[in-house]
């Protein structure tokens, strides 16, 4: 292991704790593949990806298949772990398009570009299309993903600055044509909202209406009239089909396709709208360069062109409307797809595995697994059928997970349902339990027995298949903390909204938690892509969304995407729904590179937010802050934590002991920060603790990337009913690190350590490598600091469903699934339900999901 400590008792990679093992990537340039087309006897359709369908939490995504090319349009979080699910593998996709450029449409584009650029030993990069405003998108994923997986980004239209990436050729009066091949034209027409103030266009409120149009079908080969004209059968005829002219072979004449083929039929064509407000609407109807395409189209006969499907991503709130119902009429026999947001199809989950293991977990242990939020909504016997039927006057159907429209062959023009998933109730999944492992429903009513009495630690330890599953010499250690005692079960719920690391998975989204504060708010901890879908399933739609108004605080350990690529969404969301409504910008804690790219993101939409660097929750900056009440100017003394100077000297001094080979880590430049800003931020930080009954919120170095930080959270002391003072919890989190210092430190005396333990024990190099822990390292630095509970999270994603550990160090630490709730309340039960979930993965091994889902993807583990 290159420049490894090798004399410290916690390995590690300098280099990569330093940020100077770069990724390959970033020195070349991706493999951009070229792909060999066949437009002859093509299987061809349009088909629903769909991402946000059952938690409406993203636009839909839509696949335009070809045997040798695949197109896709839009690229919201979840993407990747539905193509995953269902087996579509992204690395034959040649071309994104987007809609609009926004967190809803775009949210799973840095992910998929990442994962893309680790595939094989060359990596892959994409053509990703978008109107002028992908400029800024672009520039903000400049600060995490290597350059070289964005080379291929192509903005059209009025550009927000002078370098146009278009040329003009590609441009015409109606339409922008980004793709012509054998297989497909696709074009771009830009629709812009009316303002009627004369207000320019702000950025992000661009859309685009995206016409796909494949070649017109040459008319049927005719062997008889190929023979007449002096062809034997071979090549020629081919060619022929392909529309060039041949030589005959017997006779002295020139054979051309017109000769020996029927009549051409026009392809098929296809429009994706997507018109978010009733703004465009107006634009819409006007829109000359549609003209063409309208049934009633009073102009060129040979310029007319019959629309075979149009696929709506607009809301159900413009669909719906007057104006909009008629405009889709002027496409006549036109096939329309709604494809907007609806609570129609909620019942059928996208991530259906998922679903499933969450829905198994729920029967086995409800008290740590609530039943889903999508499977608690009051209409889930309402059938497909039914919620598909169109409202309105314009004959429709809605889309659903997997629907597809078939291109070609022509013979089957028209709706294809035949993957569609089945909707599956939780009964039936139940069942299906109940018949594979019988002996679940012993250990769910043993399990069940441990919330009837009183919470301290029995001698009665649970045993299954005759094994002693947990060691009686811990009894001593686990006695019931203090802060404990009459503790309520509205004070406190973790919620592991993601548990995976790297990239999301089938059964494992990329991390983030949730803190649950009840009444007095909320914190996230990470907020990996696809964090506003998981709250979504664990509290439903109109839940999540409260979830997200009452958040006080979103705290970011460092600048890997599957620890921050869902933040846009969630600062998004909480913006919209907060609109006017009285309220304070959101505080983001984080490292100095997540300024830059939050800094650059709002170039495209406001995310209404405050950001403070972690450096300034450092438990010497809040001691500084504390002694430092009144004038801005002391904060800037030389010596201090708040000057750059004195963050970086305590930095050095504090990470680790005196003389530890791991001492320089954190050597090097600061970040320069805003001493007159940092000091109100804190203000308004140390407000919100207070009212949400906190004590202190303190960030500490950790050894993994440069500016990756830990993070510590101490509830205020508390009177019980008798007057006795009960000190408050503490929750310690990781981040991801190696075993270090300080950690253990910060988390001496902690009521929970949420640590990673991204690999079993036996890969100890992978670990140090990639600047990770093994399950057992997790658990030691837990047992060093005397921490209660220990929470093993963040696994590599080679362990799809539960991960390999070593139960006889298990005696106070938990597995976390994903959407697993565990309360305050229920800590000291926590351990004795571990055992039991083996029942449900007692078959599982170590395995590659897909193909396109590598586990070593350097960039964003």
């Amino acid at each position: 292991m290159e420049e490894s400590a090798k004399e410290s008792s916690f390995g590690f990679n300098k280099r990569r704790a330093e940020g100077r093992d770069k990724d390959v990537h970033d020195k070349k340039k991706l493999q951009l593949k070229v792909r060999k087309l066949n437009p002859i006897n093509t299987l061809s359709y349009v088909q629903i990806l769909g991402t946000g369908m059952d938690t409406q939490d993203t636009s839909p995504s839509v696949l335009l298949f070809f045997d040798n090319q695949r197109f896709i349009f839009n690229a919201g979080e979840g993407l990747q772990r539905f193509c995953t699910e269902h087996k579509i593998k992204l690395s034959k996709v040649d071309h994104i398009f987007l809609s609009r450029v926004c967190s809803e449409t775009a949210g799973g584009l840095p992910g998929l570009l990442l994962t893309l650029a680790g595939i094989g030993d060359e990596g892959l990069s994409v053509n990703v299309w978008g109107p002028s405003d992908l400029k800024y998108l672009v520039d903000a994923m400049k600060s995490f993903i290597p350059h070289a997986a964005m080379v291929h980004t192509h903005c059209f239209g009025p550009a927000p600055s002078s370098d146009a990436s278009l040329p003009d050729s590609a441009k015409s009066a109606n339409h922008i044509i980004l793709v012509d091949n054998e297989l497909a034209k696709i074009s771009a027409i830009l629709l812009k909202p009316s303002c009627s103030d004369g207000s320019p266009v702000k950025p992000g409120e661009t859309s685009v209406i995206y016409v796909c149009e494949l070649p017109e079908i040459t008319g049927k080969f005719d062997p008889k009239k190929a023979v007449a004209l002096g062809l034997k059968p071979g090549p020629k005829y081919r060619e022929l089909q392909s529309g060039k002219s041949v030589k005959s072979d017997t006779l002295d004449i020139m054979v051309h396709p017109s000769d020996v083929l029927g009549p051409s039929l026009p392809g098929p064509l296809v429009l994706l709208v997507d018109c978010p407000t009733e703004s465009h609407v107006l634009e819409l109807l006007s829109a000359e360069s549609l003209n063409s395409y309208y049934a009633d189209f009073s102009g060129d006969p040979q310029c007319a062109k019959t629309v075979n499907c149009i696929i709506h991503l607009s809301p159900v709130s413009v669909t719906g409307t007057s104006n909009y119902q008629k405009w889709m009429k002027r496409f006549g026999s036109a096939q329309h797809i709604m494809a907007g947001h609806e609570m129609k199809n909620v019942e059928i989950p996208i991530l259906k595995s998922s679903a499933r293991i969450t829905t198994r977990l729920n029967y086995l242990c409800p008290q740590l697994f609530p039943a889903s939020g999508f499977w608690s909504l009051p209409h889930f016997n309402t059938s497909a059928a039914e919620s598909s039927a169109s409202e309105g006057p314009v004959p429709s159907i809605c889309a659903e997970n997997l629907l597809k429209f078939t291109l070609r062959p022509l013979a089957n023009l028209g709706i294809d349902r035949t993957n569609i998933p089945s909707l599956e109730a939780p009964s039936e999944i139940t069942n299906e339990l109940l018949s594979e492992v019988p002996e679940v429903v012993d250990a769910a009513h043993q399990i069940s027995q441990f919330w009837q009495g009183p919470r301290e630690l029995k001698d009665d330890c649970p045993m299954l298949d005759n094994e002693v599953m947990i060691e009686e010499s811990w009894l001593d250690e686990n006695r019931l903390p203090n802060c404990l005692d009459n503790v309520r079960r509205d004070d406190l719920e973790i919620v592991l909204l993601g548990t995976g690391s790297s990239q999301p998975s089938k059964y494992r989204n990329v991390s983030s938690i949730y803190v649950n504060l009840f009444s007095k708010g909320s914190l996230l901890l990470d907020c990996g892509e696809g964090t506003l879908g998981q709250l979504k399933r664990r509290y439903g739609v109109e839940g999540a969304d409260s979830a997200v108004r009452k958040l006080r605080c979103i705290w970011i350990s460092h600048i890997h995407a599957d620890h921050h690529a869902g933040l846009a969404r969630i600062l998004a969301l909480r913006r919209d729904l907060l609109k006017g409504v009285p309220h304070e910008p959101l505080l983001v804690v984080g490292p100095g590179p997540l300024k830059r790219y939050l800094d650059a993101y709002e170039r495209l939409e406001d995310l209404d937010m405050q950001f403070l660097h972690c450096r300034y929750t450092r438990e010497a900056s809040w001691n500084d802050f504390e002694g430092n009440g009144e004038p801005v100017k002391n904060l800037s003394t030389p010596g201090s934590p708040f000057s750059t100077e004195g963050l970086i000297n305590k930095t050095e001094a504090n990470l680790f002991a005196k003389g530890s080979c791991m001492q320089s880590v954190w050597k090097g430049p600061g970040i320069p920060v805003d001493n007159n800003a940092a000091f109100p931020l804190l203000k308004n930080l140390k407000n919100v603790l207070n009212e949400a009954g906190l004590e202190t919120l303190i960030s500490f170095p950790v050894v993994h990337c440069p500016q990756a930080f830990g993070f510590a959270l101490k509830a205020a002391e508390r009177i019980n009913s008798v007057g006795k003072v009960i000190p408050g919890w503490k929750i310690v989190y990781s981040g991801d690190t190696r075993p270090c210092p300080e950690l253990v430190e910060a988390s001496r005396g902690a009521t929970v350590l949420i640590h990673e333990a991204t690999f079993e024990d036996g890969m100890m190099e992978e670990a140090i490598a990639k600047n990770h822990s093994t399950t057992k390292e997790a658990i030691d630095v837990g047992s060093s600091a005397g921490v209660y509970r220990i929470i093993l999270t963040h696994f590599s994603q080679r362990y799809p469903k539960i991960p390999v550990v070593d139960e006889t160090h298990m005696h106070k630490t938990c597995i976390a699934f994903d959407l697993m709730s565990i309360n305050l309340a229920d800590l000291p039960i926590l351990p004795k339900v571990l055992p039991y979930f083996k029942l449900l993965f007692k078959d599982e091994m170590p395995v590659d999901e897909s193909d396109d889902v590598v586990d070593a993807v350097s960039a964003a583990s």
